[in-house]
């Protein structure tokens, strides 16, 4: 592991352009379930929760579910030392974005500067009449579903549904950083959601060397992978920047 953490550690201090590509694992370790496996979400929720069609049919059964996921639960959340290495790197200059899976705004939390949301974020609503945004934070949450102090139309929480397309210009700039890249770093994601799983696939097209943090191997590994270090995020990321910063000090 320490070869693997040097080597990592030179690719990135010697990258002219080094992107992040994160997923739930690096938020598991602030107490965020993941959605899919044994543990997720869907073993104690109805996905149909999460259905653009059942949404706007059922919006006071949707809603009663999703403040309490996304605003009770998660809302207590905060940054791991995962999220506070990216940061640091990106501070350092060494990281030029982060693109994520991840909804729960613990990127930006963490100082994170440049995050571009392939999901969205939960810590918005929006009015899908008059497009009107709001934090969630100042929403009054005591009778569900919220609506529009514009138009009284049931507001939305501002991430993906199913049913619902990728915000174009995430997307746009996703795949962009992702051609851009001449290292990538996927932290904590298996790689089983379309179409964000083809953003480590795009850098490796473009001649990206992915550098892999997970604590068990996953399909990326033996496609595209050159070095894999096993283990959380939440110790993997502050050891590799600790090496970044011993590197450049000489």
């Amino acid at each position: 592991m320490t070869d693997y953490l040097d080597k990592a550690a030179r690719l990135i201090r010697e990258s002219g352009y080094t992107v992040a590509f994160t997923g739930a694992g690096i938020s598991v370790e602030s107490g965020i379930p993941p959605f899919r496996g044994e543990k997720g979400l869907w073993s104690r929720y109805d996905p149909k929760i999460l259905d653009l069609d059942y949404f706007y049919s059922n919006p006071h059964d949707s809603w009663v579910k999703i403040k309490e996921i996304f605003y009770d639960f998660f809302g207590k959340a905060q940054p791991n030392p995962g999220h506070i290495a990216l940061a640091g790197l990106e501070q350092q200059g060494w990281l030029k974005s982060v693109v994520t899976q991840n909804i729960d705004n613990l990127h930006q939390e963490a100082g994170s500067q440049t995050v571009w949301e392939f999901h969205g974020n939960s810590q918005w609503v929006v009015c899908p009449q008059c497009g009107a945004r709001h934090f969630a934070s100042e929403i009054d949450m005591s009778e569900l579903p919220p609506r529009c102090h514009e138009d009284g139309s049931v507001l939305k929480p501002d991430f993906i549904f199913f049913g619902e397309g990728i915000p174009r210009k995430a997307y746009d700039q996703s795949f962009e950083a992702a051609r851009k890249a001449e290292v990538m770093l996927v932290v904590g994601t298996t790689g089983e959601v379309m179409p964000a799983s083809m953003v480590p696939y795009e850098a490796a097209r473009n001649g990206a060397t992915i550098i892999e943090i997970n604590p068990e191997t996953t399909p990326f590994t033996n496609q595209i992978t050159h070095v894999f270090l096993e283990g959380k995020a939440g110790e993997v990321l502050p050891e590799l920047l600790a090496r970044v910063r011993q590197l450049s000090a000489g």
